[in-house]
């Protein structure tokens, strides 16, 4: 490993790539302190993660602690994220974008231009969201008293709204820019690097909190950080699986002579959707206890309606509450792995695609045929996958509730940290940039990561 190391860095450009993604991470490490104009950076420092806060922190978890500290990056690049997955659904409805999309380079710029644009208008609602939240850290909200006195400078008061809304606008809009430009100079897919380091960033935080917690023992801790190296194991063989069907293809007229074509496969992952299962689930499960958070917080007659966060509560003390919890979540993740799959893949399509050039699937019939055994294979494998992945996102929960830590701040930033969405998210970016570092270095002669096999997956 140290010589594959030194390696990397023997090679001019290779070596100039990996640290211009430093850098530029590094840019985005520091810019997760910089709090917004008019924010008591003083008040900042004492505001904790909390396990309650359940969407808040998923936000925070993407933007790399940055929500909390209210920052210029308070939104990373969730809203970029979120508008792509928007405009992958906007495609399906209109025909008219799937052509645009079929253009070549310039479609797909004009794609891309819509999806910046989108991520403009969801950065002006979800600064409000922001906004609304640092002031009622700041003055209270309804009869309930501020939980952070002062967070706000009162003497930015009359213009801090529209200067909070640029403010993280233009955070957002720098951070695409940094990992355009990552993926352009650098190595690696930079949107994802941006969020891998936003989650890496994170992880000292949530060890130290584990550790100085008043709940939480040695032989517990123990326990939970060898799970967590096995869940890390799992999320792996998770995100490699893939089904491989065979292809035949007819002979074909080579000169004079008529060949054989080679033979191929389509490989189908097991988990072709990723995370996006989890970020969908996490969000719908989520949005209701947000509300209903801060309906009850205004008093009054919602008051009463407190106890319903309580069954979206996976660390509720009575067992039927968090089992309900449990079983909604688990749903919406199979849920939206099948209709992630369903956009993602088209049978009619791909099975066109195979008798248009010769391809068929051995004792299978081109047309019809091929196409409900696309169907009967992706329904057969999204199934275990989906189960799977239920199981890496739920996993955290369980191993936390039942070594009792979720219920001090470590436990609960634990579960953002390590939890399934960010090991999919940081075994997926980490084998990626392997691949590519790897495939670097056997285009130079150089050996590559592994020497008695091959990072599965590279081409």
């Amino acid at each position: 490993m140290l010589q594959t190391l030194a390696n990397i860095f023997r090679i001019p450009e290779l070596r100039s790539k990996i640290l211009f993604t430093i850098g530029m991470l590094l840019l985005f490490r520091m810019g997760t302190h910089v709090t917004i104009p008019g924010i008591n950076s003083v008040k900042v420092t004492s505001i904790t993660a909390d396990p309650s806060e359940g969407f808040i922190g998923m936000v925070d978890l993407f933007a790399g602690g940055a929500l909390l500290k209210f920052s210029i990056f308070a939104l990373g690049i969730m809203p970029y994220i979120s508008s792509s997955i928007i405009m992958q659904l906007v495609m399906v409805l209109f025909p008219q974008l799937q052509k645009m999309q079929k253009e070549g380079e310039e479609g797909r710029k004009k794609i891309q231009q819509y999806t910046k644009y989108g991520t403009l208008l969801l950065c002006a609602v979800q600064s409000l969201a922001v906004i609304q939240l640092a002031n009622s850290w700041s003055i209270g909200a309804g009869n309930s008293p501020a939980k952070y006195p002062g967070l706000i400078n009162p003497s930015v008061s009359s213009y801090f709204l529209p200067l909070a809304m640029l403010s993280i606008t233009t955070g957002t809009v720098l951070l695409i820019w940094l990992g355009e430009q990552i993926t352009e100079r650098g190595i690696g897919n930079g949107i994802s690097l941006i969020i891998f380091a936003g989650i890496i960033g994170r992880m000292p935080e949530a060890i130290i909190a584990m550790f100085t917690s008043d709940t939480s023992d040695a032989l517990s801790v123990l326990i939970l950080l060898l799970i967590f190296v096995l869940l890390i194991a799992l999320t792996v063989v998770l995100t490699q699986g893939v089904r491989r069907v065979p292809l035949n293809y007819g002979k074909q007229m080579v000169g004079r002579k008529m060949v054989q074509a080679r033979s191929q496969s389509i490989p189908f992952k097991v988990n072709s959707a990723n995370v996006m299962p989890i970020i969908f689930a996490s969000s719908l499960i989520l949005f209701p206890q947000t509300i209903v958070q801060w309906l009850s917080s205004s008093g009054g007659q919602w008051a009463g309606w407190a106890v319903v966060m309580d069954f979206f509560n996976p660390f509720s003390q009575i067992w039927y509450r968090s089992l309900f919890y449990f079983v909604i979540y688990t749903s919406l993740i199979i849920f939206f792995a099948y209709f992630y799959t369903a956009i993602q893949f088209n049978p009619q399509e791909l099975a066109d695609n195979l008798k248009k050039y010769g391809g068929f699937i051995p004792g299978v019939r081109p047309g019809t045929q091929t196409k409900e055994m696309i169907e009967k294979i992706l329904n057969r494998i999204t199934l275990p996958g989906a189960l799977f992945l239920a199981g890496l996102a739920l996993a955290p929960y369980l191993i936390i509730k039942f070594l009792n830590l979720g219920t001090n701040s470590g436990g609960g930033t634990l579960v953002y940290t390590f939890g399934g969405t960010s090991l999919l998210i940081m075994v997926g970016v980490a084998l990626e940039t392997l691949k590519q570092i790897e495939a670097q270095l056997l285009m130079r002669n150089y050996e590559g990561f592994m020497k008695k096999t091959k990072i599965k997956g590279r081409s």
